[in-house]
């Protein structure tokens, strides 16, 4: 729990989110009496059979073995790691230090990047990137955090609920990382990540009257949600797509994990002369829907309107870019791109970057994608 190709660095959505908890401890048991005195489980108690998330994480690593096809690093680079493996090993840990692909295969499988959302038009890149990761330590990382925390929340609720709420909130995520991030290309599940997270914490307070040790669950969520986002501070993650897909899986929580109360639960099954008038959903329960669908409906459309209008929201807030990087005298949170010069003189290449670092190689016909993999490393 974020380069324009060929002349900037790499940022990726690196995540740290694998522990997490579940708050399911009730007070009373998800059952009604049937009128012939038989106990039958309420479809919005049921326990469903998880199938979609498990489904999503096969897709992420089906996704991830394509690019590295399309990367083919022995064609496309100097040398390699993980040689062994072909078309499909890596890049040098200096270009990619998460075992992964170059940024140009990212860009072609469709990274987010903003330049061609807003320019070229390709919006698609906010679903797609969701579905890229930078390198084999980035995809596990992701899909474990996405297997402990989103099998759990589709037991509780169900693939339809779950599903909506991991794309909307990948989306969410990517659409205030692009309005914040635009010179890198990003990468990574992590802002429907933190969206399942988001809708943990909703569930809890919109379904807080039917369940046992409220607090204790209530603090040890906040705890986890407060380490995982302190985490994005760091250099090379992205934390607007954290905060994104937050606030977007936080909000659809109100939405779609609103559970009955279990007075109208077991008033279903009594006879219509004795039932008693408990409503389905408190009050405050459908204040909280209908707020957060409005808010929701109006973020998304906002920050694609400005996005497709080409906003850059680091000029409308100067100290905004904090929230995703603190720098410190251990390390630097510029993400300014940095380009590559070459000059050739016989088989004599001169490599000279933006950053002043310039060195010499001896290359016989290099292909261009060669020479950017070079650039890559040298101007890290």
């Amino acid at each position: 729990m974020a380069t324009t190709p060929d002349t900037v660095p790499l940022r990726l959505h690196s995540r740290r989110g694998g522990n997490t908890i579940h708050p399911v401890s009730v007070e009373a048991p998800p059952l009604a009496a049937s009128p012939d005195g038989s106990l039958r489980e309420l479809k919005q108690f049921r326990r469903w059979f998880s199938w979609l998330i498990p489904t999503f994480v096969v897709a992420n690593i089906v996704m991830f073995i394509i690019t590295m096809y399309v990367n083919n690093c022995p064609k496309n680079s100097l040398s390699c790691v993980a040689g062994f493996l072909g078309r499909f090993s890596f890049q040098p840990f200096k270009e990619n230090p998460l075992l992964g692909p170059s940024s140009s295969a990212l860009d072609k499988m469709g990274a987010l990047n903003v330049a061609k959302v807003v320019d070229d038009h390709e919006g698609w890149r906010l679903i797609t990137c969701m579905w890229l990761h930078g390198g084999v330590f980035h995809l596990l990382a992701n899909m474990l955090s996405l297997v402990v925390i989103g099998i759990r929340l589709e037991q509780e609720f169900g693939f339809i609920r779950i599903g909506l709420l991991y794309l909307i909130s990948g989306f969410g995520g990517s659409l205030l990382s692009s309005l914040f991030i635009q010179s890198n290309i990003s990468v990574g599940a992590s802002g429907a990540l933190f969206g399942l997270l988001g809708g943990m914490l909703s569930e809890l307070i919109t379904n807080w009257t039917i369940y046992a040790n409220k607090m204790a669950t209530l603090i040890t969520l906040v705890i986890i949600i407060v380490i995982n986002l302190g985490v994005g501070i760091l250099p090379h993650m992205d934390n607007f797509a954290h905060i994104g897909g937050f606030i977007s899986g936080f909000l659809l929580g109100f939405v779609f994990l609103i559970r009955p109360q279990f007075g109208w639960v077991n008033r279903i099954y009594e006879p219509v002369s004795s039932r008693s008038s408990h409503p389905k959903f408190k009050a405050y329960q459908r204040v909280l829907w209908v707020l957060s669908l409005i808010l929701l409906v109006i973020g998304l459309t906002a920050g694609l309107v400005m996005l497709l209008r080409g906003v850059d929201l680091n000029d409308h807030c100067s100290w905004c870019h904090y929230l995703s990087c603190v720098p410190t005298s251990k390390w630097s949170c510029n993400t300014q791109p940095i380009s590559c010069q070459a000059e050739q003189l016989g088989s004599q290449y001169t490599l000279t970057c933006s950053n002043g670092k310039s060195r010499s190689y001896s290359l016989l016909n290099p292909t261009a994608n060669q020479i950017q993999s070079l650039c890559t490393q040298l101007c890290r």
